[in-house]
């Protein structure tokens, strides 16, 4: 595939990068543990894409930033099986809110 002469300049290009990044392109064939497509990956933004169209998107770049950083910390709780509740308050807490008594975060 990829050592045969090319009509198009750009054909040879494309061929040179895919021989020299073989290994990064088709790991999937290479490991079986590695899955071929992007599926779990997208089933990880889901919720922030949905959440997205469901409120009209965000006004602001800065609201947008916000909501992305806010659905990451969702995410990762939920992986964690950690409380967003909880994650949330303590994080407060350590950061040093007025409003909050003072804790600790757990140590992992």
């Amino acid at each position: 595939m990829v050592g045969r002469p090319r009509a198009v300049p750009e054909y040879t290009t494309l061929a040179k990068n895919l021989w020299s990044h073989f290994e990064h392109w088709f790991a999937f064939v290479l490991d079986p543990r590695i899955e071929p497509t992007n599926w779990r990956a997208k089933q990880a933004i889901r919720p922030a894409v949905v959440n997205r169209k469901v409120w009209g998107g965000n006004g602001t770049d800065v609201g947008a930033h916000a909501q992305s950083v806010w659905m990451s910390v969702f995410e990762t709780c939920c992986r964690q099986t950690r409380s967003v509740v909880d994650h949330r308050s303590q994080t407060l807490r350590a950061f040093g809110n007025q409003l909050l008594p003072p804790v600790l975060l757990p140590t992992r």
